[in-house]
């Protein structure tokens, strides 16, 4: 049966070109269903040398579909890791050590488990050696996975700080172009700021709504303390009395820890990569990160 696409001449019970993989005959009315099953090896014969299509289905042979590109070989000699459980005040609860590329976590799957976390998501968080880093990333998890800044950040739109026992989001505005006047010709009233607000900060109810809004605006740095600052919090215990500094840099804005007793942590988007003692926050449970020289 001749293709009417490509020319192929194929077997006379064929559903399917062979060669382009398009309906031929009745095949045009019929619809495909992929099966996952194991293949049998592959008769060769004068109508299959060359066939880059199933007769009967139209999907692509083995031989023909893409290859994933591999990622480059390690050089590491060992994926040896050390995951250290620390309580409120940094002491030493647990060690779980590991020698695989992947390490998951969560509360009733994964490889480290806390079953009595009800914080944590059932499958929460992965670690993996992705061409010799170490990297943590979220597994789409209820309270999200931390890691714990070790140099001063700058902010990208969504961030989402955790500051003491604070969730903080970080978001852009964009430079406010000029109001028109109203058709007719009135202008708007408005609060006297000192420059354009670009770029804001939110407090997040453990809900995600809004409890209070901090602007930022260039030139302008807001220091967030338990005691001392322009963005205070008073009633959090976990809050160092002058915890982080946003700093405005041109149309930027970096947060600095200011000294801290608990850091500040970033909610992880994607790999983020991590070095020895980093610290990550999984749940309520805190894990420094131990990588042998």
């Amino acid at each position: 049966m001749t293709c009417a696409y490509c020319g192929r001449d194929n077997d006379a019970g064929a559903q399917f070109c062979m060669d382009c993989g398009k309906p031929v005959g009745k095949a045009s009315g019929v619809k495909a269903v992929a099966a996952v099953a194991t293949p049998a090896a592959p008769v060769v014969t004068r109508d299959t040398v060359g066939t880059r299509f199933c007769a009967v289905c139209g999907a692509p042979l083995a031989q023909f579909l893409p290859v994933r590109a591999s990622a480059p070989p390690t050089t590491r000699p060992s994926h040896a890791i050390t995951l250290v459980l620390l309580d409120e005040l940094g002491n030493v609860v647990q060690r779980f050590d590991r020698k695989t590329l992947d390490t998951t976590i969560g509360r009733q799957d994964g490889d480290v488990r806390f079953p009595d976390d009800s914080f944590m998501s059932p499958l929460h968080a992965k670690l993996s050696w992705e061409q010799d880093q170490l990297v943590v990333r979220d597994l789409g998890s209820r309270n999200g996975t931390w890691v714990f800044l070790e140099a001063p950040h700058r902010l990208a739109d969504g961030d989402l700080l955790l500051i003491g026992a604070q969730v903080i989001r970080f978001r852009r505005l964009g430079y406010p172009g000029p109001h028109p006047p109203d058709a007719d010709a009135t202008h708007r009233m408005g609060s006297l700021t000192p420059s354009a607000d670009i770029a804001s900060l939110t407090q997040l109810r453990s809900d995600g709504s809004v409890r209070d809004v901090v602007q930022l605006s260039p030139g302008r740095d807001i220091r967030v303390g338990r005691e001392r600052g322009e963005w205070l919090f008073p009633y959090d215990p976990s809050m160092s009395a002058e915890h982080a500094l946003i700093r405005s840099e041109d149309a930027d804005f970096v947060v600095v820890d200011g000294g801290s007793r608990n850091g500040i942590a970033l909610a992880a988007r994607g790999d983020i990569p991590l070095q020895h003692n980093s610290r990550i926050l999984v749940g309520d449970k805190l894990l420094r990160i131990e990588i042998p020289a």
